[in-house]
């Protein structure tokens, strides 16, 4: 009898929990959609993107929003947008590209130069150190660097913050940004291929990238294998015309960015935000100056290589590169150009985001073990008051 009222007991509670879960995805949809509604209404530019973080981010922080969507269905929504930027490139954008490698190589390696900066700014604060300011604004791979923070001797919970804080900065700002400033309009969905071909063979041929892409990257160790594995087969795939006539179906990409919409909302906490306030007002200044300083070299890649200046800005934006490719293909851009440079920012960032925390590492070692040294010699309180 015991045994049935136990198991009657946690069968309620997990109805109850159910229930609860079901409640709050129910709000955060019906919310996201008035608020998707009022946004196209005003003509914001990609309204589900910026709607569904815009509406996450409100109700975690009221401490009413569900739980995190499940890391399938966020890097499904990545994988879906890297392919439907990948099937849009063509030997022709190839060959356009290959004589402004040049200036966009140029532009990624200042904008890791204004990230370390910026992260050495940050750890001047006494509340971090230098190796969790660096990791905490490298403009590239926040779930890489998140990943191996600890690793790294970083402090996880801050550099965890501060990436989701500027992705979130960069994904509410880029909407408003293109919409007013460059008075953008919103183009209906593009699937990368005028051709239509029956929506279930798109739907199938487009997960079987997303999967196949994801799974060879994690078998090669690619950073960002959700976004860079299903780009890279979709590129080979435009690029050898195997499958001409294929199109995304037209609800794919709206969800996606839903999707991704909701998974960076919900990355806030009214906790996190309690407990970094000391070094928020700092982070945010950082973060707000290197957004308007990467626009600027945005400016000066549009005047080198003759692009747009809204091409230029989605091409230097200092990260959320998913979003970013959310809104070059919902407007009348070249989004194979965004996102060559864009990758090429990703990849140097995370490749040589550890070769700055290994320098800076080092050089605090050296400075630790020169005040052993003089503790020894001078004794502490000597050694404090040494430069």
């Amino acid at each position: 009898m015991n045994n049935l009222e136990a198991v009657r007991s946690r069968l309620a509670r997990c109805l109850s929990s159910i229930a609860r879960r079901s409640t709050g995805w129910t709000v955060l949809a019906a919310l996201t959609g008035v608020t998707v509604w009022v946004f196209d209404a005003v003509g914001i530019v990609a309204p589900m993107l910026s709607a569904a973080l815009i509406v996450a981010a409100a109700l975690a922080l009221a401490g009413v929003g569900p739980s995190h969507p499940p890391n399938v269905l966020k890097n499904v929504a990545q994988g879906i947008i890297s392919v439907s930027i990948g099937l849009s490139v063509k030997p022709e954008i190839i060959t356009s590209l290959s004589g402004q490698w040049i200036p966009v190589l140029a532009v990624a390696v200042s904008t890791l130069v204004l990230s370390f900066l910026a992260g050495i700014g940050l750890s001047c604060s006494k509340f971090v150190d230098h190796v969790t300011g660096v990791l905490s604004l490298t403009a590239g791979g926040s779930s890489g660097l998140v990943a191996a923070a600890d690793e790294l001797g970083a402090d996880t919970r801050i550099v965890v913050f501060i990436q989701y804080l500027r992705v979130s900065i960069v994904v509410i700002t880029m909407p408003l940004i293109v919409t007013f400033i460059f008075s953008a309009e919103d183009a209906p969905v593009s699937n990368s291929n005028q051709l239509s071909s029956p929506w279930w063979l798109g739907f199938t041929v487009t997960m079987i990238i997303v999967v196949v892409g994801y799974r060879l990257a994690r078998l090669v160790r690619f950073p960002l294998p959700a976004t860079l594995g299903p780009l890279c087969i979709a590129i080979c795939i435009s690029l050898s015309g195997w499958l001409p006539d294929i199109s995304i179906p037209e609800f794919m990409l709206p969800l996606s960015f839903v999707i991704i919409g909701w998974q960076a909302g919900l990355s806030f906490t009214r906790e996190g935000l309690h407990s970094l306030r000391k070094v928020f007002l700092r982070a945010l200044t950082l973060i707000m100056a290197l957004a308007f300083l990467c626009a600027c070299l945005g400016t000066l890649l549009s005047i080198w290589t003759g692009q747009s200046f809204l091409q230029g800005y989605l091409a230097t934006t200092p990260g959320g590169i998913a979003a970013v490719l959310a809104v070059a293909s919902s407007t009348d851009t070249d989004s194979a150009f965004v996102a060559a440079s864009q990758i090429i920012r990703l990849v140097l960032m995370v490749v040589m985001a550890p070769t700055l925390v290994g320098f800076v590492q080092l050089r605090r070692r050296r400075r630790q073990i020169f005040f052993e040294k003089q503790c020894r010699s001078h004794g502490p309180h000597e050694a404090a008051l040494q430069p």
